[in-house]
């Protein structure tokens, strides 16, 4: 079991205000706002199945969204800071976050949290209805990943989906910035969270291999009380599959064309296994990912590669794939 945690003052008097105010700057983790490239698919999508044309009233939509889907992360990352201080400060790297080291007010911290997402949901409600349950329904996700007693991230696999929800919840995002009359293909959904989970996965794997003590791992997250690096990858491989089956039955009902994106979403999966193996593996901050050239050349091949084959037809691919005859 865990080792008991020893209580560690929240708070250090010592703090000037000016690096108070910077500390909860960084809590909110704007730099993270690089994970809202997640919504950007869901405007792509909706655009390419709803026949809507990109205007200056769109533009100033997806900004605003945009932005309060920044605000309602931001909240997230808030709560997640402030209720795992004590855990990173088990961690060889995160034990220098502002919470964990003391640099933050925590009554500030919890008005903090509220008050970003206050801000947006008052944005959120500008868009869509259907903007507005996506936005709620992220923050939702971040409560029950962060508190007790739910705290879905202490629970081994339950962790890596509850997390990774986020990411089907960003593509309705981009979606409802589009269009409230329709809802999002499931089977896509389905593919677009298992992939998160896939990253997740090994975002797992990475910390679990990087931290190399089971009763540290333990102590720093519960979870990892219950997990191995076998299992971990086992996991992965579970949901990769899972990601590609939907990904095929999304493929096979609405847009065949996107069947020549595959090699290329499998090399980009391919070189983030890689990545999860590397000391220190840019895995673990996925905001820092921009820095691994290999990764983000395939992962622009691959983006583009979507957009031609969402919106020019390719005839000749039923042909070459035909649909059984019932």
């Amino acid at each position: 079991m865990p080792l008991e945690l020893q209580t560690v003052s929240t708070e250090v008097s010592a703090v000037s205000l000016q690096d108070r105010v910077i500390a909860h700057l960084r809590i909110a983790r704007f730099d993270h706002s690089v994970k809202q490239v997640f919504i950007l698919p869901g405007i792509v999508l909706a655009i390419a199945l709803t026949g809507a044309h990109l205007s200056l009233a769109l533009a100033g939509k997806i900004a605003v969204g945009l932005i309060a889907a920044t605000l309602i992360a931001c909240s997230n990352y808030v709560i997640n800071e402030l209720l795992d201080a004590p855990f990173d400060r088990l961690h060889p790297t995160k034990c220098n976050r502002p919470a964990a080291s003391g640099q933050i007010h925590f009554g500030w911290g919890y008005a903090q949290w509220i008050g970003m997402m206050l801000a947006g949901m008052a944005l959120a409600s500008t868009i869509s209805l259907g903007f507005a349950y996506s936005a709620m329904g992220l923050w939702l996700m971040g409560c029950v990943y962060n508190i007790p007693p739910l705290r879905s991230k202490d629970q081994p696999y339950i962790d890596v989906l509850s997390e990774s929800i986020n990411n089907p919840l960003r593509f309705c995002l981009g979606w409802y910035i589009v269009t409230s009359a329709l809802l999002p293909p499931i089977s896509l959904l389905l593919s677009y969270w298992m992939l998160g989970a896939y990253f997740m996965g090994l975002k797992r794997f990475s910390e679990y291999r990087q931290i190399n003590d089971c009763v540290l791992a333990a102590n720093y997250r519960r979870s990892f009380l219950y997990y191995r690096e076998e299992s971990l990858l086992n996991s992965v491989v579970f949901y990769a599959a899972a990601s590609m089956l939907f990904f095929g039955a999304f493929i096979m009902r609405y847009r065949m064309e996107l069947i020549l994106a595959f090699p290329l979403v499998a090399w980009l999966m391919a070189i983030y296994f890689s990545i999860a193996f590397r000391e220190e593996s840019a895995v673990q901050n996925p905001e820092k990912l921009y820095r691994e050239r290999g990764l983000m050349a395939v992962l622009a091949l691959c983006i583009a590669a979507f957009v031609l084959l969402l919106f020019v037809d390719m005839p000749w691919i039923g042909s070459v794939f035909p649909k059984s005859q019932p």
